[in-house]
C-alpha cells in the first residue's frame, strides 16, 4: 500500500509543464507583434490638433485685443509722475461700452486732427465732461468756477495754451472752454510738457480706445491707476 499522503500508483495527475514562451493563444495562433508607439496617421492627427489649438489661441488673443484688453506703451513724459516714458499699461476697451467717461479717468484715444507728432494713440487724463466749463487761472484748473483738486500732478502750474478751438463758447479764448456734447477735455499730468486739449481742443468720445487701469511694466511698479 502506498504511504499515507501519496497518490496510488496509476491514479495521480500528470505533471503540469510550464507553457512555452508566447504559447497563450488558441489554435496555435502566433502572439501579435508589438506596434510602434504612434503610427503616421496618429502623428498627423496630433499635429493637426496642435495647429487647431494654436489657431484657436491666436483667435482668442485677437478677440481680446479687439474688444477687451490691449497693452500700450507710454511714448513720452507727458503723464509724469503717474506714468513714465516706456511704461506699459493695460487698457480696458469695454469700460465705455457699459459705462460713462468719468473725470480723472486715464484714457487712450486716437490722435486728434492737427495734433503734432507721428504717434497714433495718445494717453491723457479726463478733466472736463460734456457741458462743463473748463477754465485756467493762477496756475490752477477750474470746472464751472470751482477749483479742481489735482493730487496726481507734479505740482507745476497749469498754464493755458493758445486759443482753444472746438469749444462751445464763442469767441474762442485761451483760458476757457465749454465742452461740447459728446466730447471731453483732457490734460496730461505733466502740465509743462504735454500736448493736450489746451492745444488741440476737446476730443470726441467716439475716438476713445479705452480706459488705462493697470500699469504692468516695470515689474517693480505694477499697480492700478
Amino acid at each position: 500500500m502506498p504511504a499515507a499522503g501519496e497518490p496510488a500508483a496509476g491514479h495521480g495527475l500528470p505533471p503540469i509543464e510550464p507553457p512555452e514562451s508566447g504559447d497563450f493563444w488558441a489554435d496555435g495562433e502566433p502572439a501579435p507583434q508589438p506596434t510602434e508607439p504612434a503610427s503616421l496617421q496618429a502623428k498627423l492627427r496630433t499635429s493637426m490638433e496642435w495647429v487647431a489649438v494654436a489657431i484657436g489661441a491666436l483667435v482668442v488673443a485677437l478677440l481680446i485685443k479687439a474688444f477687451l484688453l490691449q497693452a500700450f506703451y507710454i511714448p513720452s513724459a507727458s503723464m509724469e509722475p503717474t506714468l513714465h516714458e516706456n511704461d506699459r499699461v493695460l487698457v480696458n476697451k469695454l469700460s465705455y461700452r457699459i459705462g460713462d467717461v468719468e473725470r480723472g479717468d486715464v484714457i487712450v484715444f486716437e490722435k486728434p486732427e492737427g495734433a503734432p507728432g507721428d504717434i497714433d494713440d495718445f494717453i491723457k487724463r479726463v478733466i472736463g465732461l460734456p457741458g462743463e466749463t473748463v477754465s485756467f487761472s493762477g496756475g490752477s484748473v477750474f470746472i464751472d468756477g470751482r477749483q479742481l483738486d489735482e493730487s496726481y500732478i507734479d505740482g507745476a502750474p497749469t498754464n493755458s495754451g493758445p486759443v482753444i478751438n472746438g469749444c462751445s463758447n464763442a469767441p474762442a479764448v485761451p483760458d476757457t472752454c465749454v465742452v461740447p456734447d459728446g466730447m471731453v477735455f483732457v490734460l496730461g499730468d505733466n502740465r509743462v510738457s504735454s500736448q493736450d486739449s489746451r492745444f488741440f481742443g476737446p476730443i470726441d468720445e467716439d475716438t476713445i480706445v479705452g480706459r488705462a487701469f493697470l500699469k504692468v511694466w516695470p515689474i517693480g511698479d505694477i499697480g492700478f491707476l
